[in-house]
């Protein structure tokens, strides 16, 4: 069967900080990796929380220390960067595509220095120590979309996303592609958290917009909002609909209630940066379905109400999108959705 599970972590101890602001952990090895994480806290049971899973198994398996940095504004970026190059890290790893810019100006100060940008991009030519790591969520999303569309008793699912750019655009339009391939009359509605970086951490504006979705009709609602989206499936499962995960394996959150999660494995991301060490190759990356990079969870919590139909008709299309016979529209290149309209 042709599903993804997430790894799992165990609690890291309270962060100790040089300054109040910045919470870094240091260990006694020189040119030990770090990771800095983007904002809703490393805890986030998403996309933060994958990030720490994968250094967590590399710590685990190696019996390696990382440094660590959990950003609290946007004016930490820089300073994040900074300290951890000057404190001898390598690679520095970092998540979220705000972090790009600021490794631009920091990266040419340390050329020695490998840096990682999960869902970013920073120009190869001029930047060769900094590596850019992007994910083809659209064909993820098209198999939870499909899975949606195949529970929806209604006619109609949801979406609801974090801060309104493409990256999370992208998620819904290949939701949107998967769920009218299986059912051109499907009934699509969706909204956006905000558009700061605060979306990503307003659960309660989440779940105000899940409640409005599943008034509008929709009995399955797809959460693509960070933080924001333990909002969304609470009042998903609070309204007795379904409601879908993303990033990390979110299916245990409301057993019976999660139809699936999107995986985006962050996770193998940097736990590969992290074993690659300071010999990373910083050849631009993308993972996608054929590289196991995306997927879509089937465990204990969500595995009766996952049909063998369904599943057949998911892994079905899955393979087609591998082997390059079924191409899903990527909204990045050209900012339009051939299923929906935001």
């Amino acid at each position: 069967m042709t599903f993804l599970k997430s790894l799992t972590g165990t609690m890291a101890g309270a962060l100790a900080g040089a300054c109040a602001t910045l919470a870094l952990t240091a260990g006694g090895a020189l040119a030990e990796p770090a990771l800095i994480f983007d904002l809703g806290g490393k805890f986030d049971k998403s996309f933060n929380e994958a990030a720490y899973n994968g250094a967590e198994k590399w710590a685990a398996e190696t019996g390696g220390t990382y440094r660590e940095i959990e950003m609290q504004d946007e004016a930490q970026r820089e300073q994040a960067l900074r300290r951890l190059a000057e404190a001898g890290s390598n690679p520095i790893v970092t998540t979220g595509f705000a972090m790009s810019d600021p490794i631009t100006k920091v990266a040419p100060d340390f050329p020695d220095t490998k840096f990682v940008t999960i869902d970013g991009w920073v120009d190869p030519e001029a930047h060769p120590n900094v590596l850019s790591i992007g994910f083809s969520e659209h064909e993820g999303s098209y198999l939870v979309g499909m899975i949606a569309a195949l529970s929806s008793k209604t006619g109609t699912i949801g979406f609801v996303g974090g801060m309104d750019i493409p990256l999370i655009r992208n998620f819904a339009c290949g939701y949107a592609q998967g769920a009218v391939a299986v059912n051109p009359e499907i009934k699509f509605v969706s909204a956006m958290t905000g558009t700061t970086p605060a979306a990503w951490n307003d659960p309660v504006k989440g779940g105000e917009l899940a409640k409005a979705q599943k008034a509008q009709g929709a009995d399955v609602i797809f959460a693509a909002a960070g933080s924001t989206g333990l909002g969304i499936l609470q009042a998903v499962a609070d309204e007795g609909i379904y409601g879908i995960g993303v990033d990390s394996n979110q299916n245990y959150l409301h057993p019976g209630a999660m139809l699936t999660s999107m995986l985006k494995r962050v996770d193998v991301a940097v736990y590969n940066a992290f074993t690659a060490g300071e010999a990373l190759d910083t050849t631009p990356q993308t993972l996608d379905l054929a590289s196991e990079g995306v997927g879509y969870a089937l465990d204990e919590y969500n595995e009766a109400l996952i049909t063998a139909e369904i599943a057949d008709a998911v892994n079905a299309a899955a393979e087609k999108i591998k082997s390059g016979e079924l191409t899903v529209h990527d909204y990045r290149t050209d900012n339009t959705c051939p299923a929906a309209t935001f």
